[in-house]
């Protein structure tokens, strides 16, 4: 690896360095105008099949300028909670309407309650009622059709009903885009509204409504970010430094990018980036992968096929390090504002370097469509190869859980290879399991990602249909304890997360990739027995 000191481009407060040979492609986008003309909104960039869609989805650009007026009714909104002895926040989303705020919240320890989930046992947790008298629910769908978060609402609407709470319209603030269903229910039960800029899609959104709204109302300076992004904003197209050129340019060289906290400030914005890169390029048998990391120190950050970054608010712009082999291929640093801009930038150039339209996302209904075929005529009938222990075996030639991972890693030793690890769990309760990502990555030189159900089906799950074809698929479902009816539909929370993760395996089946799934009958010993399983392995 080069020395990362070799080149650094910091204004607006953020500072890219980098030691990844990207001039040739920093060259091109400087030389054909790109910066200035995404800073114009030029929807013709990125070719005449993505000319349609990117007319309605650049409203990003400068979005914040807009999002300012949301600052006075959200202050206002917020002192009526505080009065009204409601301090804490729930969201229910999905994709780009949880994942920015998820980030302010971990960054400035907010507490907000992210239920990007259909799993029944970590929607039953925000149910108890002494959280329910305390609590608002932020409802977040740019269709207003989203059905995971149109279940949540259903959900929490019982309970509050249940605990007595039957003028439960001001707990519910709902965030959409115009003219959609979720903007005519507030309107219709009287409550708080707030409307998104329309051009600008899910995962380029987090300084639109969806990320401030359930932020500030949870005690966020939204105020502070949307200044960040625009001090940044003014360094669009410089002609001295331009670091959103940089970090796209270095986001478009190899197949795939790791992405690791610093340590210095800001948490979790690998997960928000996964999203917005994997969506973004992941199509057309091309992109980039984006692969999260849990530390600095994570196993499988590099490699000949990917660039190692990571992301930090400290303004020095280098972490410390004794030695040049430890240091990162790339290092973004500044507040967060700025970091959502430039990453948001950095996605579209890159885009337009790998020759991808980066503002559809051609593959993400084909799981929606499949999972709403299976709750209408049932669950596949499908029966396990095998059990070993507390875990069923399926898609697999192994009788052992041991032996299935070894498959998995076999069939992963090839060129431009990934283990995609998909978990319909709780992320919560069932945190544990998610070691494995960094276990199958310490054990294999394919890059390892890690996506909790549905949550990765709006982030990843297009790069895992869209994206190159080299995929190799680990799906981890789970009995359900405690399973809770959705109001007004005909299937329960367990009914819909095995339908979404029957759906999925549908997909990826139809790609002819290999594909294994471990159905734990019971969670905790079979979440212990697959850890167990992967140390295992030589």
């Amino acid at each position: 690896m080069s020395d990362p000191m070799g080149k650094m481009e910091a204004a607006g407060g953020l500072a890219v360095t980098t030691g990844v040979d990207v001039n040739a492609a920093i060259a091109r986008l400087r030389g054909e105008g790109i910066p200035a003309k995404v800073a114009a909104k030029d929807a013709t960039l990125w070719g005449p099949e993505a000319e349609e869609e990117a007319a309605i989805r650049l409203g990003w650009v400068d979005t914040f300028i807009q999002s300012k007026e949301l600052l006075a009714p959200l202050a206002k909104l917020r002192a009526e909670f505080h009065e009204q002895g409601i301090d804490h926040i729930a969201l229910a989303g999905m994709g780009g309407s949880s994942l920015a705020p998820e980030v302010i919240s971990r960054t400035l320890d907010l507490g907000i309650s992210i239920l990007d989930t259909t799993d029944p046992g970590q929607i039953i947790a925000e149910l108890g009622e002494a959280s329910l008298r305390r609590t608002a629910v932020v409802v977040s769908s740019k269709s207003g059709s989203t059905v995971e978060t149109d279940s949540q609402r259903r959900a929490f609407e019982k309970a509050f009903e249940g605990v007595g709470i039957t003028e439960h319209a001001n707990r519910f603030v709902f965030v959409t885009d115009p003219g959609s269903a979720l903007e005519a229910l507030a309107t219709e039960q009287g409550s708080h509204l707030f409307l998104a800029d329309a051009n600008v899609g899910g995962r380029y959104s987090a300084l639109t409504a969806f990320g401030l709204v359930p932020t500030a109302l949870a005690g966020a300076d939204v105020a502070e970010l949307i200044d960040q992004a625009e001090a940044f904003a003014a360094t669009i197209g410089s002609e001295d430094d331009d670091p959103a050129v940089v970090l796209g340019a270095v986001i478009a060289a190899k197949p795939t990018i790791t992405i690791a906290d610093d340590g210095t400030g800001i948490v979790g914005l690998g997960d928000w980036a996964e999203q917005l890169i994997a969506e973004s390029l992941g199509k057309n048998g091309k992109g980039t992968l984006p692969v999260v990391l849990e530390s600095l120190s994570a196993p499988g950050s590099r490699g000949s096929d990917r660039v190692y970054a990571t992301v930090g608010g400290s303004s020095t712009g280098l972490p410390n390090s004794g030695s040049a082999l430890a240091m990162p291929d790339v290092v973004v640093n500044g507040p967060l504002g700025a970091q959502f801009l430039a990453w948001e930038l950095a996605t579209a150039y890159a885009g337009y370097l790998i020759g991808i339209d980066p503002f559809n996302q051609p593959n993400v209904t084909e799981s929606k469509n499949n999972t709403n075929r299976i709750l209408a005529d049932g669950l596949p009938d499908e029966r396990p190869h095998a059990v070993d222990g507390a875990v069923e075996i399926y898609g697999s030639h192994s009788t052992t859980v041991t032996g299935a991972l070894g498959e998995l890693l076999l069939d992963a030793d090839s060129d431009n290879a990934y283990i995609a690890v998909m978990a319909y769990l709780d992320r919560i309760d069932d945190a544990e399991v998610a070691k494995l990502r960094a276990e199958l990555a310490d054990r294999t030189g394919a890059p390892v990602t890690w996506g909790w159900g549905p949550r990765f089906l709006h982030s990843t799950g297009q790069f895992h249909k869209g994206g190159r074809q080299t995929g190799v698929f680990l799906q981890i479902t789970g009995e359900v304890g405690e399973d809770l009816v959705i109001p007004g539909r005909d299937y329960t929370f367990a009914g819909l997360q095995a339908a979404q993760a029957a759906g999925d395996r549908q997909a990826l089946e139809s790609r002819e990739r290999p594909l294994v799934r471990l159905h734990l009958t019971d969670r905790k010993r079979g979440v212990n027995q697959l850890l167990h399983a992967v140390r295992e392995l030589s």
